[in-house]
């Protein structure tokens, strides 16, 4: 099956999704990971087990071939345990697609350009055939910061980002990283947390803690801060947060 924006796509369906088809309009989110294991093959063949209890609905190989792993409108089970501005639960909600990495628990590297190619190719026709927003383009780790890293520090969100499929601050990184590890007030802070909030992740991981968890900051780093993940809220961060919230 090949589409008019010259993606080439291969069925290889998986049995684990929802047997009730949703409704298109329900279809706002696409959420990216990357599969974390050492073989490609044995990636598939784990997204297409019933053991397994886990699919996507697409899946984007070394080679850059795009399958088709589970039909858009049934819901995959991809995302797990996730939250993002008022939506929790976001299989019901999103498009999975798996990208074929190692991830950081085996030797994580650099997605090739292929694999990019068909990933900007199919992300523009999901887009146009839902009307999905590009504030709405998320990494798994985004959405489960207390679980996940995933697509992680080395998906080129900025590529992503200059094509428009997907949200971005509106900053030069060479001006600001001037501001990196500045220290800032208690009252900036609470600003970012906020801004954090604003953009669409959890407010907290855990109930009764007032502290904001560093994980959900590295979830925030990892997309848009990518050289340096530490946990830490700095100028550089705070910066980068308020762009969002106005872009």
């Amino acid at each position: 099956m090949s589409s008019k924006l010259g993606l080439k796509l291969m069925r290889n369906y998986s049995i684990n999704f929802d047997v009730h088809p949703r409704n298109k309009k329900q279809i706002k989110f696409i959420i990216i990971h990357y599969t974390g294991m050492r073989k490609q093959s044995e990636a598939i063949k784990r997204l297409c087990n019933s053991k397994s209890k886990v699919s996507s609905h697409y899946f984007i190989k070394d080679n850059g071939e795009v399958l088709n792993l589970v039909p858009d409108l049934y819901i995959a089970w991809h995302a797990g345990e996730s939250t993002w501005k008022k939506f929790k639960s976001l299989n019901k909600y999103s498009i999975g697609i798996e990208i074929n990495n190692p991830g950081h628990a085996n030797k994580y590297k650099k997605f090739n350009s292929k694999q990019i190619k068909s990933l900007i190719k199919l992300l523009r026709i999901l887009i146009k055939k839902y009307k999905i927003k590009k504030q709405n383009i998320l990494g798994h780790s985004d959405i489960s910061p207390n679980r996940k890293k995933d697509p992680g520090e080395k998906f080129p969100w900025k590529i992503l980002a200059n094509q428009n499929l997907c949200h971005w601050y509106k900053l030069k990184e060479s001006k600001i990283i001037k501001f990196r590890n500045q220290k800032i007030s208690s009252l900036e802070q609470k600003k970012f947390i906020n801004n954090l909030t604003l953009i669409g992740y959890s407010k907290r991981l855990k109930k009764k803690t007032k502290v904001y968890n560093s994980k959900v900051i590295k979830a925030f780093q990892r997309k848009f801060r990518q050289d340096l993940i530490n946990g830490k809220i700095d100028l550089e961060c705070f910066l980068i947060s308020k762009s969002l919230i106005k872009s």
